[in-house]
This record gives structure tokens, C-alpha cells and sequence, in this order.
């Protein structure tokens, strides 16, 4: 997949899910917003509460999305003959639109109404949401290859040489220019917390704009032209990214592996309250259109 062609599906993507949730809330909120005595005689009652047409649809729509997203992006990673399959971060990114899509949809199907065995099973589902943005920020922290695998820390540390020479060997960028992106405000912390993860990353953010800065203006000031500068500095940034991530790699596994000890029991609370709640609503008789 292309990068104009991915980039385009993540955009379409995000505007779908936007574009969902203004409508839904556009459409309903009259009815949403009222008290639960009076929303009996709101004229759209039969249409948005949750045994409804539209109400009970989206409950049935956003589960399948749910159970669909988690499930595809299950077989893809631990099924060995659909390893092969797209890369992983792609699935990764389909299984989040869904279950982004997925809960919104459920939000609207319980017409904002929580209480008994199916609140929890709603307050997991936000939770398990959430803790999915977490995670996100935490898979993104750690360095993969283009497929989406992890990278091993001698895999990384190759590819970091092979940006410093191809800097120094085919754009001829001087070698203390180079040596200033070695350089990591992280090196001079002898251990990173994880509770800290957030702000080191913002502190070297930072620090990595004002050294693409001081590179930027080096290649104005020799007149190195536009296409060439913009390569260098693609390649700069790239070398600035690895790095950081190499020296937060520990950390950023460790957080990972807590995260997944938080994100499954949630997870599985959601699908077998989800179960039992689909369960009684098919015994007693809600079948939707069917």
C-alpha cells in the first residue's frame, strides 16, 4: 500500500467515525436529552430507544463491528498461514477504526441509559476504549520493521548506522552535525520511569526540533538544493526517532506488557456480559427485523 493511498484511508476513516457520531447525536439529542419519564412521548421514541428500530440496530451493528475488529486482528496475529497476510500494523489500525465505530454505536443503541449487569459491561467497553488509545501510544513508542514486527535491539542499532553513513557517505553532512543527533537529552538520565514516559518523550521532541532546526538552516546557508535538503532531513528525523526509541525500548515494553494484563480482563468482561445480554434479549423476543 502506497503512502498517499494509506494516508487517504486513515483520513476516511477518522471521518467516517466523526461523521457518525455527529449525525447520531445531531438526529437524536432532542430525544437524548430529556428525562427518562418524558422520553416516552417524544415523537422518535419507537425509532431511538433501545428496543427500537434504528436503536436496537445500532446495538446489533456495533457488536458485530466489535466482535469483527477483535477477532481479525486475533486470527492475524497468532494464526500462522495469515501472518503473511498485509501487514500487521494495517490490521492493527482496521481493528482500532472498528473498535472505535463499534462502541459509539452502542453508545447511541443504549440511548444513554446504564444500569444493571449491562452498565458494566458499557463502563468495560470505555474502558477497554480507552486503555486502547493507551496502548496505541505505547505500540507506537516501540520500533518495528515495515511488516509491523518488533525489532530486536541489534536490529536497531544496525539500522541507526546505516542512516549516520548514508548521511555522512551520500549527502556529505558534516560530521558534527551527525554527532549532535547521537546526542539524546534520555542519555543523561540514568533510568527512565515509566510514570515520566510522557514527559521524557515531550522534553526530546523538543530537542529533536531545535536540531532539525539547526541542520535546516546549515543546508540554506550552503544552498543545498530542495529535493536533497528535504531527504537529508526525512533521514535526520528518522535517525532522531530510532534513537529515542532504542533508549526507551525497556521501558516501553514493560509498559506494554502491564498494559496487556489491564486491557484483556476488561476486554473479556465486555464480550461475556455482551454474550448474556444478546442471550436475554433473543429469549425475550427482541429479534430486531428478523
Amino acid at each position: 500500500m502506497g503512502k498517499k493511498l494509506h494516508s487517504f484511508l486513515i483520513i476516511f476513516a477518522s471521518l467516517i467515525i466523526i461523521s457518525t457520531t455527529l449525525i447520531l447525536f445531531y438526529f437524536g439529542w432532542d430525544y437524548y436529552s430529556l428525562p427518562l419519564k418524558e422520553r416516552f412521548f417524544h415523537p422518535n421514541h419507537d425509532l431511538l430507544k433501545s428496543s427500537g428500530l434504528l436503536g436496537h440496530g445500532l446495538g446489533i451493528v456495533g457488536t458485530i463491528l466489535m466482535v469483527f475488529g477483535v477477532t481479525i486482528y486475533i486470527v492475524r496475529k497468532r494464526v500462522k498461514k495469515f501472518q503473511r497476510l498485509g501487514k500487521l500494523k494495517y490490521w492493527l489500525e482496521f481493528h482500532i477504526f472498528l473498535t472505535l465505530l463499534g462502541p459509539i454505536m452502542v453508545l447511541f443503541h443504549t440511548a444513554f441509559r446504564f444500569g444493571g449487569i449491562v452498565s458494566i459491561s458499557f463502563w468495560s467497553m470505555v474502558a477497554v476504549v480507552l486503555s486502547g488509545i493507551i496502548g496505541r501510544f505505547i505500540y507506537l513508542q516501540i520500533p518495528r520493521s515495515i511488516e509491523g514486527n518488533e525489532l530486536s535491539h541489534d536490529e536497531m542499532n544496525k539500522l541507526n548506522i546505516e542512516l549516520k553513513i548514508k548521511l555522512k557517505e551520500k549527502y556529505q553532512l558534516e560530521s558534527e552535525l551527525i554527532s549532535s543527533l547521537d546526542e539524546n537529552s534520555i542519555n543523561k538520565m540514568d533510568e527512565i520511569k515509566s510514570s515520566a514516559i510522557v514527559k521524557t518523550i515531550f522534553i526530546d521532541v523538543m530537542e529533536t526540533r531545535r536540531k532539525i532546526s539547526a541542520i535546516n538552516k546549515y543546508l540554506h546557508k550552503n544552498n543545498i538544493p530542495r529535493k536533497e535538503r528535504k531527504e537529508i532531513l526525512k533521514i535526520s528525523k528518522s535517525k532522531l526517532l530510532l534513537s529515542r526509541k532504542i533508549l526507551l525500548l525497556k521501558t516501553t515494553q514493560k509498559l506494554f506488557g502491564y498494559w496487556h494484563v489491564f486491557h484483556l480482563p476488561f476486554a473479556i468482561i465486555m464480550l461475556v456480559i455482551m454474550v448474556v445480554h444478546v442471550g436475554v434479549a433473543v429469549t425475550f423476543g427482541y429479534k430486531w427485523i428478523f
